[in-house]
């Protein structure tokens, strides 16, 4: 029902807010489709804050719904998604605002894709195909770089050309094969296949400029991306697509941004490794010149020494050495030896003072019969008895004629 005003009556600004709410709360639930332009889930806050937005015209729209409800969806809502909602309208007075209550939300065109690929990914991802400890690393420098693209590509053309400038020697093996439609996932699987059985390839390039998402998917497939997953030489996806990556590039062992940048990551710059050999070189002889300058100082330092400068030193120290302790030594043996011949001297003197040969030199006898024995008395021998006199040099034979008896024994006969 119209309101009565005029510029004499106007309404106020609350009674308008107010027939505006009616008006809306009479629409009751509609369908509305639009794009997931916004998510906002706060923590501890059971309403979800959606902005959905034309396609067309430059208008948005505040959708809320319940945290259960949005928790429940399968594959989760994600911006960019195209939905149709179930939604009651209202009208907020206080702030002006016009918002939708959803009570369903259905996922429909390029959003139902989306949430297929997601629900996709989430299942490969689920089985570890997209681990990184199963990423292996891009070789140093490939001999052979197999290449996968469509034939007389861009694609084609921005890998050669980029990868010969910075490494004019490298060789590339391409495998030709449709970059889109239903035949592109089988040819792409027999291409990665061939190039990994092909003995030169160190590294395999998929290659693309490009497209819309649909014209991307034969990269989601999941044969392709588990024909990529089992083999063993490393593969590096270059589809050149930023907003919505394919699942490619997920289990891929490196992920290029363009065709461009995976030339770069498959070969390394001959002017830059050139340059990097030039300073290692530089440096390894620098180190070198250091380290003989070094040794080379020691040696002037051992050098310098006395005992190096003039060797002899140490020689006559140790002579004087020597001689001093042969002196000495000849000292104590001279020594010793005087000592010894004294001690000989002595021992020979008292040697002959108790030899009986001295005795006899001083003019004594010894009177033995004719046996040998001794005669200490006169009572052994008889007048006529022959006996033998032994003097100092030599012997008396002599016959007794006679004896005479001592009265006093210790009495010199010829005193």
């Amino acid at each position: 029902m119209a309101l009565e005003t005029s510029p004499q009556a106007p309404a106020p600004v609350r009674q308008i807010a107010n027939a505006i709410a009616g008006w809306v709360e009479r629409l009751g639930a509609v369908w509305v489709e639009g794009q997931v332009a916004q998510l906002n889930r706060r923590p501890g806050v059971g309403t979800v804050f959606l902005t959905l937005r034309d396609t067309v015209a430059d208008i948005s729209v505040t959708v809320t719904c319940s945290r259960t409800m949005f928790d429940g969806l399968n594959p989760p809502l994600v911006e960019g998604a195209s939905v149709v909602v179930h939604a009651k309208p209202s009208y907020y007075a206080n702030r002006g605002t016009l918002s939708l209550y959803a009570r369903e939300i259905r996922m429909v065109g390029l959003g139902e894709l989306l949430a297929r690929l997601e629900r996709r990914r989430q299942l490969l991802a689920a089985e570890g195909l997209f681990a990184a400890e199963l990423k292996r690393p891009l070789p140093f420098l490939p001999g052979c770089v197999g290449l996968v693209t469509s034939p007389g590509s861009a694609a084609e053309r921005d890998v050669l050309d980029n990868a010969k400038r910075r490494w004019p020697a490298v060789r590339f093996e391409t495998a030709y094969a449709a970059m889109q439609g239903p035949r592109a996932a089988s040819e792409v699987i027999e291409a990665l296949e061939r190039l990994e059985r092909h003995p030169d390839v160190a590294v395999v390039v998929v290659a693309r400029g490009g497209g819309s998402v649909e014209d991307l998917l034969p990269f989601s497939d999941e044969a392709v991306v588990r024909a990529v997953a089992k083999m063993r030489t490393p593969v590096v996806s270059a589809i050149g697509h930023e907003p919505d990556s394919p699942l490619l590039d997920l289990v891929a062992d490196v992920r290029a941004s363009t065709p461009t940048d995976a030339a770069k990551l498959v070969v390394p710059d001959v002017i830059e490794e050139s340059r990097g050999v030039s300073w290692a070189r530089d440096r390894v002889r620098s180190c070198l010149a250091a380290m003989l300058d070094r040794e080379q100082a020691g040696l002037d330092a051992l050098r310098s020494r006395p005992a190096l400068a003039d060797p002899r030193t140490l020689l006559d120290a140790r002579l004087d050495e020597v001689t001093a302790l042969r002196e000495r030594a000849r000292r104590t043996l001279g020594h010793a030896l005087d000592r010894a011949a004294d001690d000989v001297g002595h021992q020979r003197a008292r040697a002959r003072a108790l030899s009986p040969l001295a005795t006899l030199q001083r003019g004594y006898a010894v009177l033995q019969d004719a046996d040998g024995h001794v005669v200490t008395s006169v009572a052994d021998v008889a007048a006529g008895a022959p006996v033998s006199v032994r003097v100092a040099d030599g012997r008396v034979h002599a016959t007794t004629t006679t004896t005479e008896t001592l009265a006093d024994p210790t009495e010199d006969p010829h005193g």
